[in-house]
C-alpha cells in the first residue's frame, strides 16, 4: 500500500503534457522535485498550430536541451514575409543578444512528444492515457492536494496527491474550473484553423503572413477582420490557416472553414492548395489571450500557458508564452518548496501571479487595444496598405508584435517599445 502511495503522489502534479507544462515538469525534475506529468492522450498526438515558432520560442528550445538541427527534422526559417494592400515586405529576425535570429518550424504532433520525453529524461514521471478529473482538496482550507485521474484504456480509477498542482490543460481547462477559476469575457480571443497541403512551397524559408483575408464567396467581396498565413514544413507540405479574434461581429456568424477553403481557392493555382492536395482536415482550435484567467495561483494551483490565457494578442503565439511561463512557474515553485513554514511556501507561491504580470502585463495591455483596433477590417486594410510601404516602421511593428527585443542595451526601436510596455497597466 505504501508503494502504490508513492508511486501516485508527488511534490508536485502537472495536468497536462503540451509545451507548457512539459517545460514546467522538465525544469522542476531538474531541480530535483519529483513531479507527476498527466496527459490525457498518447504522444504522438495531433494539435491545431500554426507550427511555426519565432525566435521567442527558439530561445526556450535551445534552453531545454533540445537538438534542434535540421539533422533532428527541424526547419529554420530567416523571418516573416508580410503581403498586404497590394504590398509584399520581407523581413529578416532581428539581430538581439537576447534571441537567437532564426525561428523553427515542426508540427506539433512530435514537438510536443519531443518536449515531453526532454521532462521524461530529467525525471519527470509520464503517464500518458491519463484523464484528470476532479480535483481533491483539503475539506478544511479548499486547497487542493491532488486529482481523480482515469488510467490507460482500462479507465481505472485513480488518486494522485501532490501539495501543488499545475494546470496545463489548455484553453478549456476543466481544472481550473472545478477550482472555480472561469474565463474572463473581458479578454480577447482568437479562433485558428488550419489545414495541410503537398505544394512546392513547402521548402520556404520565411514564414509568410497575410494581412488582408478577403472573403469573395458573395456578390461583393468581403474584408474579414483576421489574418492568414503559410507556413512551409520543409516535408513537401504547407501549413496553411487562418487567425480570427472575436473582436468583430464577424466572428460568430461565418463558418471559418468554409472561408479558409475559399480563401485557400483564390490562390495561384501551382501552390498546390487545392481540395486534391489536402492532407489533412481543417481544425479549428482556441486563442485565449491576455490573462483570460486569474489569478494565476490560488489554493494550491498554478495555471500556466493555455489554461491562463498566456497567448500574445498581438500576433496569437501561444509556444512560447507556454514555455515560459511553465519555466517561471518551476522556479517560483522551486522557490517556495525551500521554505520552511507553510505560510512562507504561501508567501513564495503568491509571487507567480506578480512574476507574471510584471513579465507581460504591460505588453498585453497594449496588445489589448490593438486586438480592439484591427477588429475593424478597415483599420487593417488601411495599416497595411500604408505601413508595408515603410520598411522601418515594418521593423518596429515586428518587433512590437513579436515582443523581439533586448531588455537592456537595445536600439531605439527597443527601448521604445520597453518603455510602452513599462508604463502600460499591468491588468
Amino acid at each position: 500500500m505504501t508503494e502504490l502511495l508513492s508511486e501516485h503522489s508527488a511534490d508536485v502534479i502537472v495536468v497536462g503534457a503540451g509545451p507548457a507544462g512539459s517545460t514546467t515538469a522538465y525544469y522542476l525534475a531538474k531541480a530535483g522535485l519529483d513531479v507527476l506529468l498527466l496527459e490525457k492522450t498518447a504522444f504522438p498526438r495531433e494539435k491545431v498550430c500554426g507550427d511555426g515558432l519565432t525566435p521567442r520560442a527558439t530561445k526556450q528550445l535551445v534552453a531545454m536541451g533540445i537538438d534542434i538541427s535540421e539533422e533532428a527534422g527541424w526547419l529554420r526559417n530567416k523571418g516573416l514575409r508580410i503581403i498586404g494592400g497590394g504590398q509584399r515586405l520581407q523581413l529578416d529576425w532581428p539581430e538581439l543578444a537576447s534571441y537567437p535570429d532564426y525561428g523553427l518550424v515542426r508540427k506539433r504532433d512530435d514537438f510536443d512528444e519531443t518536449l515531453a520525453r526532454q521532462a521524461q529524461k530529467a525525471g519527470a514521471r509520464l503517464y500518458e492515457r491519463c484523464t484528470v478529473g476532479e480535483p481533491v482538496r483539503d475539506a478544511r482550507t479548499g486547497h487542493i492536494t491532488g486529482v481523480q485521474a482515469k488510467l490507460g484504456e482500462e479507465k481505472t480509477p485513480v488518486t494522485f496527491h501532490a501539495p501543488l498542482v499545475v494546470a496545463a490543460d489548455g484553453n478549456s481547462s476543466r481544472l481550473s474550473l472545478a477550482m472555480g477559476l472561469h474565463r474572463r469575457e473581458d479578454r480577447p480571443m482568437g479562433v485558428a484553423v488550419r489545414t495541410y497541403f503537398t505544394s512546392p512551397r513547402h521548402d520556404d524559408d520565411y514564414l509568410e503572413s497575410w494581412l488582408e483575408l478577403w472573403d469573395r464567396r458573395g456578390a461583393q467581396d468581403r474584408l474579414l477582420p483576421g489574418y492568414g498565413w503559410i507556413f512551409g514544413m520543409g516535408d513537401g507540405t504547407s501549413n496553411v490557416g487562418l487567425g480570427i479574434l472575436n473582436s468583430s461581429s464577424a466572428f460568430k456568424e461565418l463558418d471559418w472553414r468554409e472561408v479558409l477553403k475559399a480563401w485557400c481557392a483564390s490562390m495561384p493555382a501551382d501552390w498546390g492548395y487545392t481540395p486534391e492536395n489536402m492532407t489533412q482536415p481543417i481544425r479549428g482550435a482556441a486563442l485565449p489571450m491576455a490573462f483570460n484567467r486569474q489569478p494565476h495561483y490560488t489554493k494550491g494551483l498554478l495555471l500556466v500557458g493555455d489554461a491562463g490565457g498566456l497567448v500574445n494578442p498581438f500576433n496569437g503565439e501561444g509556444i512560447a508564452y507556454a514555455m515560459e511561463s511553465g519555466r517561471i512557474a518551476a522556479d517560483v515553485i522551486v522557490q517556495a518548496q525551500a521554505r520552511a513554514t507553510p505560510a512562507q511556501r504561501e508567501l513564495a507561491l503568491h509571487n507567480y501571479p506578480k512574476v507574471l504580470k510584471e513579465t507581460y502585463g504591460g505588453y498585453y495591455t497594449l496588445g489589448r487595444a490593438f486586438v480592439k483596433l484591427i477588429g475593424n477590417p478597415k483599420v487593417m486594410k488601411i495599416a497595411a496598405q500604408r505601413g508595408l510601404t515603410h520598411p522601418v516602421l515594418m521593423r518596429f511593428t515586428l518587433k512590437m508584435l513579436a515582443n523581439l527585443t533586448d531588455p537592456t542595451g537595445g536600439d531605439a526601436m527597443d527601448r521604445i517599445i520597453n518603455g510602452l510596455s513599462k508604463v502600460a497597466p499591468k491588468a
